[in-house]
C-alpha cells in the first residue's frame, strides 16, 4: 500500500459491516496469545444487546474476584432472572480456584434454593433447602472459550432440582481441608456468592405457557389499581405471542401559547414485577437507559418503560405523540408514589388533546418492543412527509464522460471525522494535514466529515450557543479558497477518499442563523425564544433565535444542499435537532418542527440521498415519531446518532458517570440498550466516532463495539497518534482495492459484562455473533492480567439466529480458538461456554454453522468431516465479509469449498480433520480460477483445526482484478481419499 499523496487510484477500505484491540505506528494489537492481525468492520442487521441480568433464556452468569481468590459463576446466572420450559433444571456451576494439583478433591460447593407452591406469583412461600453440587461429567461442562486466569484453574459442577413455576437460588463454597461447619472464610468455612462477590440471587421462571392473542386477560387484569378513567382499546399485534392496547388520557388545550400539562395515574404494572427497564431523556437531546427491580424509580420522564412480571411476561409501555407526529401531544412515564406509573402529558395544540400510550405483553422483551414499535409506525404514516412535486431527473453537461460505477453505500467505508481529532478550530490546511497523516500511516479511509466550525459565523469570542450562522460559503479565514478548494485537494491528495460531508446544525448553527448576515437578508426570517431545561450541563442561553420562517425553509435547504453539492460535498451532518423542542412558545415548535423536517428530508433525498444524511441529537420524542418512523420505507435507510457524543478525555456531561474510565464503559452500553429502540427506527444506529490512538487503554474497545453496531465506523485520531494495527483488524480493503439487552442496570450487582448480539448471513444458515465487554473499570485498564476480573457462562442459544438441531463452531477473536462441534438444542440454551475478561476487557465471539462432507458410511476413507467458513480471520467481524459460501463434494471424493468475499484478508476454513491432512499433499487453493502461492496457505497458530489463507498477500503478488463484479472467490480443494 503506497502513503500519503502516492496513494493508488483504487486504495480503498471498507470496514464490514453487520444486521445490526495497538500500538504505536502500524505494529499489530497484542493478542492472548499475540498473533499478527490485519484489515474489516461489517454490519447488515442491527445490534442488540444483553447485560448480565438479562431477563431471556439467553441470559449468562457472572462472578468476580481477585486474581487468587475462588469465584463462581453459574448457569442459570446468578443476580439474573433467566426463563426456561423444563421444570428439571440443571444448575451448572464454574468455581475458579489457585491451581493445586488436589484442587477438585479441595472444594466443595452447595446450591441454596428456593421453589415456588406451583401458582407462579413468586411470593417466595416455602423453606429454602439445601443440596450439594456433585462434579460434572467432561461432556456436560462447559467449554472454555477464554483460559482460566494465570495461577488458578476452573472445577465444573452441576446440581439437579425441580421447580414448577419458579425457583430462587443461591450459592455457597468451602475449602474441605480447612474446616467442615459454617465458619468465617479464614478458618476455610463456607463462604457465601452474595458476601464473596457481590452476586445476587438467581431467579429461573418456568415459562411454558406462551402468550396468545385469545388470553381471557384484558389490560386492566395486568395492570394493578389501573386508573378507571382512563380509555384502552384492543388491537390485533404484528408481532407473534404478544398482545396489544392503545390507552388515551385527555389534557386541556395550550393556553397563552404555553404548552398544557397533566399528570394521569396509570397504575401498577403487574401488581408486582421482578426487574424494570426503561429509556428516558437523559437529556433534551438525547435518550439512555435506567433499570430497576421491584420498585419503579425513574429519575427522568421516559419514553419507554418494561416491566418483567413473576410468571415471565413482559409488559411494554410506549409513549406516542408529539408535534406534527401523531398530534400535538407528547406522552412519557413518570414514577410516582410507591412506584405507581403516571402518565405525563403536554398539549402544544390550541385544542384540548389526548394523550397516547401503547402496551403490549409478550414472552419476549425484544417481542413486546416490537408490537408496540410496529403499531406506532400506523399512527406516523398518515402523518408522513409533505407531499411535494416529483424530483426532475438530475442531469449533466458533460454526459459523455459519465462512466459506471460499482454501487457501495458510503458508510461501507472506514471514515475519518475532524471533531475530537481537530476540535472546533477547523482550517483548510489543519484538514488536510491530518488527511497527510492518516495516509502516511496507511490509514485509508473513503469518507471525510468536516465537524463543527467550518461555517462563517458571527459573534467571534462569544460561546457556541450565542453564534449565528452568516452564508453558506466556508469562513474566508480559515478556507480561505472556499470549500471548493479544500474538497479539490482532499480528492486530488487522496484518490481513496470519495464522500465528504459537513456538519450544521438542524437551526443553522447553535445560535440559529445572523441576524445581520447575507442569509437573513436572503430569507425569511423569525425571532424564536428558547430553553434548554433538560439539560443542565451547557450554559443557560435565553436571548431569542433568530431562525429562517417556516415558510421559506424548504427553500432554504434545497438551496443550501444544492450549493455543497456543486462543490463536491456528497453528505451532511445534521445535528443539534433536538433544538427544535427546545423553542418556548408553543405555536413555534407546532410550526417549526414539521416544517423543517420535511425540508431536511427531501433536500437530502434531493441533492445526497437519504443514506448520506446522518441525524444527530435527535431523541426528542417529536424527531423520533415525525422523523425516523415517518421516513421509514420512504427513503434510503440513513444513519442516526444513537447516544451522547464519544468522551475520549472526560465523562459525558449528561451521563450517570463520574471518571474518564466509566464513562468508556457506559457509552457502549447506553448504546447497545439504545438499540432496543433504534432497531425499530428503520435506521442504522451510529454509534460516534473513536480514537484507535495506541496509548487509549480503551481504543479496542471501542473499536469491537462499533464492529457489532450495525452501523458506520469512523475514527476521530489526533494528526500523528493512530493505531493501524487496530484499523487492519476493522478496516480492509476491497477486491478493487476500494465495515441483546436487559434489565440489569450500570454498575448493578458488582462486576458483570455487557453482551452485544448480531447476526450475518441468511436464516438457518448465518453466523451469531455475541460481542463480549468487561464492565470492570477499577483495575487497570487495558491490562487483561490485572487483579480483578470477570466470568461469565454463556450458552450457545445467546447467538442470535442460531437454530435448535444444527451444528456449530464458535471462535474467539481476540484467541483465535475454536470450540468443538457444538449442537444447538430446542428450548433452554444448550451447550454451553465460558468467557473471561478483565477491566476494558472485549472479545467477539461467533457461532459458525457446520456443514458435513463425506458419511459415516465411507467409514473406510475416515467418515464425516465438518466444515465452516470462518470468514476473515483478522477482522474483528470478518464473518461479514462473506457474501456466499458453497460446500460441494464431489464423485471423486474432493470436497470444495467456495467462499466468496467483499474485501481482503485472512480467510479462515475450519476443518475438523485438519490434522490428518497435509498441506502439500490433499489441498489447492485458487482465486478467481488460479492456484495461490504456496506460501500464503497455512495452518492457523491458534487452533489446529483452521486453514488460513492470506488472500490480500496472494491477491497483491498475483496481481490480480475482480473487474465488475468487486468480488473475491476463493476455492479451497482437498481430498477425502487418503484418510
Amino acid at each position: 500500500m503506497s502513503s500519503s499523496t502516492d496513494a493508488p487510484d483504487d486504495m480503498d477500505t471498507m470496514h464490514i459491516q453487520l444486521h445490526v484491540e495497538v500500538e504505536s505506528g502500524s505494529e499489530p494489537i497484542p493478542m492472548a496469545p499475540a498473533k499478527e492481525v490485519t484489515p474489516g468492520t461489517l454490519q447488515r442487521h442491527h445490534a442488540t444487546a444483553s447485560s448480565s441480568s438479562s431477563s431471556s433464556s439467553s441470559s449468562s452468569c457472572r462472578g468476580s474476584a481477585t486474581s487468587m481468590a475462588p469465584f463462581v459463576a453459574t448457569y442459570p446466572p446468578l443476580g439474573q432472572v433467566t426463563q426456561l420450559q423444563d421444570d428439571n433444571v440443571t444448575v451448572h456451576a464454574v468455581l475458579q480456584v489457585p491451581a493445586a494439583p488436589d484442587a477438585a478433591e479441595l472444594w466443595q460447593l452447595a446450591l441454596w434454593y428456593l421453589a415456588d407452591d406451583g401458582d407462579g406469583d413468586g411470593d417466595g412461600r416455602g423453606s429454602w433447602t439445601e443440596t450439594e453440587f456433585v462434579p460434572s461429567p467432561p461432556h456436560s461442562r462447559p467449554v472454555d472459550v477464554h483460559d482460566a486466569g494465570e495461577g488458578t484453574t476452573r472445577l465444573y459442577f452441576r446440581a439437579d432440582v425441580t421447580a414448577r413455576s419458579s425457583l430462587s437460588f443461591t450459592v455457597k463454597f468451602r475449602h474441605r481441608s480447612s474446616g467442615t461447619g459454617d465458619g468465617d472464610a479464614s478458618d476455610g468455612g463456607w463462604r457465601w456468592v452474595q458476601s464473596e462477590q457481590g452476586s445476587g440471587d438467581g431467579v429461573v421462571i418456568i415459562d411454558r405457557r406462551p402468550t396468545r392473542d385469545d388470553d381471557p386477560e384484558d389490560l386492566p387484569d395486568l395492570i394493578h389499581d389501573c386508573n378507571p378513567a382512563l380509555r384502552w382499546r384492543r388491537h390485533l399485534s404484528q408481532t407473534p405471542r404478544t398482545r396489544l392496547w392503545s390507552v388515551e388520557a385527555p389534557v386541556d388545550a395550550a393556553r397563552h401559547d404555553v404548552s398544557a400539562v397533566a399528570e394521569v395515574p396509570f397504575g401498577f404494572p403487574w401488581g408486582r414485577f421482578l426487574r424494570w427497564f426503561a429509556l428516558v431523556r437523559q437529556s433534551a437531546a438525547w435518550l439512555a437507559p435506567r433499570h430497576g427491580k421491584s420498585t419503579l424509580q425513574l429519575d427522568k420522564d421516559a419514553l419507554l418503560c418494561s416491566f418483567l412480571s413473576p410468571r415471565g411476561k413482559h409488559l411494554v409501555f410506549l409513549g406516542v405523540g408529539g408535534v406534527g407526529g401523531v398530534g400535538d401531544v407528547v406522552t412519557l412515564f413518570r414514577s410516582g408514589e410507591s412506584g405507581r406509573l403516571i402518565l405525563h402529558l403536554q398539549n402544544d395544540g390550541p385544542g384540548p388533546g389526548v394523550g397516547t400510550a401503547l402496551v403490549a405483553v409478550g414472552d419476549s422483551l425484544e417481542s413486546a418492543i416490537a408490537a408496540v414499535m410496529y403499531h406506532a409506525r400506523t399512527l406516523v404514516k398518515p402523518a408522513g412527509i409533505s407531499a411535494e412535486p416529483p424530483l426532475e431527473a438530475a442531469t449533466t453537461d458533460d454526459d459523455d464522460n459519465v462512466q459506471p460505477l460499482w454501487y457501495e453505500n458510503w458508510y461501507d467505508g472506514l471514515g475519518y471525522c475532524t471533531w475530537n481529532s481537530l476540535g472546533q478550530d477547523l482550517t483548510a490546511e489543519k484538514v488536510l494535514q491530518a488527511l497527510d497523516t492518516l495516509a502516511e500511516n496507511k490509514i485509508y479511509v473513503s469518507s471525510v466529515i468536516l465537524d463543527d466550525n467550518w461555517q462563517s459565523l458571527d459573534r467571534p469570542g462569544q460561546t457556541q450557543w450565542e453564534r449565528g450562522w452568516n452564508d453558506f460559503e466556508a469562513d474566508p479565514q480559515a478556507f480561505p479558497g472556499g470549500l471548493k478548494s479544500l474538497v479539490d485537494a482532499i480528492r486530488s491528495r487522496h484518490k481513496h477518499i470519495h464522500h465528504i460531508a459537513v456538519w450544521h446544525a438542524m437551526l443553522g448553527y447553535w445560535g440559529g442563523i445572523s441576524p445581520s448576515g447575507p442569509l437573513a437578508r436572503r430569507y425569511e426570517t423569525i425571532a424564536v425564544p428558547r430553553r434548554d431545561s433538560l439539560d443542565s450541563s451547557r450554559p443557560a442561553v435565553t436571548s431569542p433565535l433568530t431562525l429562517i420562517a417556516p415558510s421559506d425553509v424548504g427553500r432554504f435547504y434545497n438551496d443550501f444542499y444544492a450549493f455543497l453539492s456543486a462543490r463536491g460535498i456528497t453528505g451532511v451532518k445534521t445535528d443539534a435537532q433536538y433544538m427544535l423542542d427546545t423553542l418556548l412558545p408553543a405555536s413555534a415548535r407546532r410550526a417549526l418542527l414539521p416544517a423543517y423536517l420535511n425540508a431536511w428530508n427531501l433536500a437530502t433525498a434531493r441533492h445526497f440521498a437519504a443514506d448520506r444524511a446522518i441525524s444527530c441529537m435527535a431523541h426528542a420524542p417529536g424527531l423520533l415519531f415525525r422523523g425516523p418512523l415517518a421516513r421509514a420505507g420512504r427513503f434510503a435507510t440513513p444513519p442516526w446518532r444513537s447516544s451522547d457524543d464519544f468522551f475520549p478525555d472526560a465523562p459525558a456531561p449528561a451521563t450517570t458517570t463520574t471518571t474518564t474510565a466509566a464513562a468508556q464503559t457506559w457509552h457502549v452500553w447506553a448504546n447497545a440498550h439504545n438499540a432496543l429502540l433504534a432497531q425499530h427506527l428503520g435506521v442504522l444506529p451510529d454509534w460516534d466516532m473513536f480514537q484507535t490512538d495506541a496509548a487509549s487503554p480503551w481504543a479496542g474497545y471501542h473499536a469491537a463495539a462499533r464492529c457489532v453496531s450495525g452501523g458506520p465506523v469512523y475514527v476521530t485520531d489526533a494528526p500523528g497518534r493512530h493505531g493501524a494495527g487496530l484499523v487492519r483488524q476493522v478496516a480492509g480493503r476491497t477486491a478493487r482495492a476500494r465495515r441483546r439487552a436487559g434489565y440489569r442496570g450500570f454498575g448493578e450487582g458488582g462486576p458483570a459484562l455487557l453482551k452485544v448480539g448480531a447476526f450475518h448471513g441468511r436464516a438457518g444458515t448465518g453466523t451469531g455473533i455475541v460481542a463480549v465487554f468487561s464492565l470492570l473499570v477499577d483495575a487497570r485498564p487495558g491490562d487483561e492480567g490485572s487483579p480483578r476480573r470477570v466470568a461469565e457462562v454463556l450458552a450457545l442459544g445467546d447467538f442470535p439466529g442460531v437454530a435448535a438441531g444444527r451444528r456449530y463452531v464458535v471462535r474467539a477473536y481476540r484467541r483465535g480458538t475454536v470450540t468443538p462441534p457444538l449442537e444447538a438444542a430446542e428450548g433452554d440454551g444448550g451447550p454451553l461456554l465460558t468467557v473471561e475478561l478483565g477491566a476494558f476487557g472485549y472479545d467477539v465471539l461467533c457461532a459458525y454453522p457446520l456443514t458435513a462432507v463425506g458419511s459415516p458410511a465411507s467409514a473406510g476413507h475416515g467418515g464425516e468431516v465438518l466444515v465452516a467458513n470462518l470468514g476473515l480471520v483478522d477482522k474483528m467481524t470478518g464473518c461479514a465479509a462473506v457474501l456466499r459460501t458453497g460446500v460441494e463434494t464431489r464423485e471423486n471424493g474432493t470436497v470444495v469449498v467456495e467462499a466468496t468475499l467483499k474485501t481482503l484478508g485472512v480467510l479462515g476454513i475450519y476443518i475438523s480433520a485438519l490434522g490428518e491432512m497435509s498441506l502439500m499433499d490433499d489441498f489447492m487453493v485458487t482465486i478467481l480460477g488460479q492456484p495461490v502461492p504456496p506460501h500464503t496457505v497455512s495452518i492457523s497458530k491458534q487452533d489446529g483445526h483452521v486453514l488460513e489463507v492470506d488472500v490480500e498477500t496472494a491477491w497483491d503478488e498475483m496481481g490480480l482484478d475482480s473487474g465488475w463484479a468487486n468480488e473475491v472467490q476463493v476455492k479451497v480443494l482437498f481430498s477425502l481419499e487418503k484418510r
